[in-house]
């Protein structure tokens, strides 16, 4: 029976167009494990979709003029667009605004408030006495008390990762108009979580994770030592999930609470299009199957933390197994900005260069346990020196030497066994690397090691000069090298998926690599192979220096 495994990817804000930081931070390193587990045979479902609710979007809205409806719509079309065009495979990508959602986040707000995880308190919440109005979390900036950070959000500091209120915010303020403007404290009544009824539990829990990477498992462990707080889940807000308890028409659940419900939501979503209803309990209620949560360390605490909460509070729901969050990605030794343009968004990048350099690069520079950077010239190395000179030539040149001298097809020959046992472990290698803790670089590193260890026993025993002194011999060399290209274009397949597709067609075989699963499988001899083509395009250097003139308005 094949493992069932749930990816769920975070969720992001419907108000702007992605960026590099947002694909190294989840959506690659999800990509890359659904892909593999897919191709390994498991049973995968990996969902998640756009946060229709979230504040950002009705700064925009408000910002544009224009409802928050239609600032969803907008980038919810261009997330779509970017991951067909970018390979992130998802089952389904869709959005907080369905009715499916509504009533999957209302159900577990009223379980848990029949089960009293949900009561009814007062808080000091953020208002605006020029404009009249209670705000949100994202509508109040302030000092961090912290760690000073002088642009802290009312939700989130972004220096140091804290998780915030408006009231704890050292000067407060609304900003509109590009104008701060004062924010009083005020008095509500809202509804809380009572996330301190599971600080016992989350904490053993928690401490059993040994397989979670560090700065995951020491970032939750410090929250949690700190003492789990309520939290309130509504607000007053027109833009969100209505509150299903009487007398709340004018507060919304917030989005906090009600974004991550959206893994759940999707997921029963997924089974209703699919003709099963019942399916996604695979993946949420069996003992044996396994869930991956995919974000930004900004969200830690959101998926360690409150989410299994909720889950607890809930009962008879699956806990993640594990949440495998990425440090930051900056931009040519710089943070990325946003607001400055200091970034690298993708479709201007798919505009002008292909899918699966973007993804090696990304890969081995991901930002799995510290902060790494993107740059343009190393981007360009890596092309030209990994993926055109060492991974792109070995097949071209295995290829054209085969179309050139033995009719385009297979010949017979004998597999070298030391090369032939070197790609072998590289499979279970790559497995090992992928299956249960992803490490990505460490993957891709062990699938270069065989193109590179392939191109050295190309090299010595030369089978450009065999095939005019002795044929047989470049017959067992070259179905040599086709047995480890044949390797590469499985294990690099969750990285490179375009390229291994395109390779997979180049070694005579039809339909879908996924089909064909984790196993090598060479060209069979005697199969007639198609005319070689190269995998990769050199790029010239001096594109480095006209794609960083395009960044930014201004530097710090």
């Amino acid at each position: 029976m094949s493992d069932s495994i749930l990816v769920a990817v975070a969720w992001p804000y419907a108000n702007g167009p992605l960026h590099l930081g947002h694909i190294a931070g989840s959506y690659l390193p999800a990509d890359i494990f659904a892909r593999f587990h897919r191709l390994f045979g498991s049973k995968v479902l990996m969902v998640s979709g756009s946060d229709a609710h979230g504040t950002p979007i009705t700064l925009k809205a408000e910002s544009e003029g224009v409802q928050p409806e239609e600032i969803v719509e907008r980038y919810h079309s261009s997330f779509l667009e970017s991951w067909r065009r970018f390979g992130i495979s998802f089952d389904l990508f869709t959005s907080t605004m369905t009715e499916n959602h509504k009533n999957t986040v209302q159900d577990i707000f009223r379980k848990l408030l029949e089960k009293k995880y949900i009561y009814t308190d007062k808080m000091l919440v953020a208002y605006s006495v020029d404009f009249d109005r209670y705000l949100p979390d994202r509508y109040v900036g302030g000092i961090c008390p912290h760690c000073n950070f002088d642009q802290a959000r009312g939700d989130q500091c972004d220096s140091c990762g804290q998780t915030l209120d408006p009231v704890d915010l050292i000067d407060p303020y609304y900003t509109r108009n590009n104008k701060k403007h004062p924010v009083e404290i005020k008095e509500a009544e809202h509804l809380f979580l009572s996330l301190s009824s599971f600080q016992e539990e989350l904490q053993k829990w928690v401490g059993g994770k040994d397989s979670w990477r560090a700065n995951v498992k020491n970032f939750t462990i410090g929250y949690l030592n700190e003492g789990l707080k309520d939290r309130a889940i509504t607000r007053n807000l027109e833009w969100g999930i209505p509150v299903p308890v009487e007398g709340y028409d004018d507060r919304r659940i917030y989005v906090w609470f009600e974004a991550v419900i959206g893994y759940l939501s999707a997921s029963i979503e997924w089974a209703k299009l699919s003709g099963e209803p019942n399916s996604w309990r695979d993946f949420w209620e069996k003992p044996e199957s396994r869930s991956y949560y995919f974000m930004g360390k900004d969200n830690i605490p959101f998926h360690t933390v409150i989410w299994p909460s909720i889950l607890l509070g809930y009962g008879g729901l699956n806990l993640p197994t594990d949440v495998p969050a990425n440090e930051y990605l900056g931009v040519e030794g710089r943070k990325l900005s946003t607001s400055r343009n200091w970034a690298v968004w993708l479709n201007d990048y798919l505009n002008d260069f292909d899918p699966d350099p973007l993804r090696y690069y990304l890969a081995a520079a991901m930002p799995e346990s510290s902060d790494s950077n993107f740059s343009w010239s190393e981007y360009i190395r890596r092309n030209n020196d990994e993926l055109v000179a060492t991974f792109g030539n070995l097949v071209h040149r295995v290829l054209t030497l085969l179309h050139n001298n033995f009719d385009g097809s297979t010949p017979l020959g004998n597999v070298d066994s030391e090369l032939a046992a070197y790609a072998d472990l590289t499979m279970i290698k790559v497995s090992e690397s992928l299956n249960f803790s992803p490490r990505f670089k460490e993957a891709l590193g062990h699938a270069m090691a065989l193109a590179h260890e392939t191109n050295r026993f190309l090299d010595y025993r030369a089978p450009w000069k065999q095939v005019r002194e002795d044929k047989n011999g470049a017959s067992n060399t070259l179905v040599s090298a086709l047995y480890s290209i044949a390797c590469l274009k499985v294990v690099l397949y969750p990285f490179l998926p375009f390229t291994s597709q395109k390779l997979h067609e180049l070694l005579g075989f039809s339909g879908n690599i996924e089909d064909h699963g984790w196993e090598i499988r060479p060209p069979s001899p005697g199969l007639d192979l198609p005319k070689p083509e190269p995998l990769f395009v050199k790029l010239d250097d001096k594109i480095a220096s006209e794609m960083v003139a395009k960044l930014g308005s201004y530097a710090d």
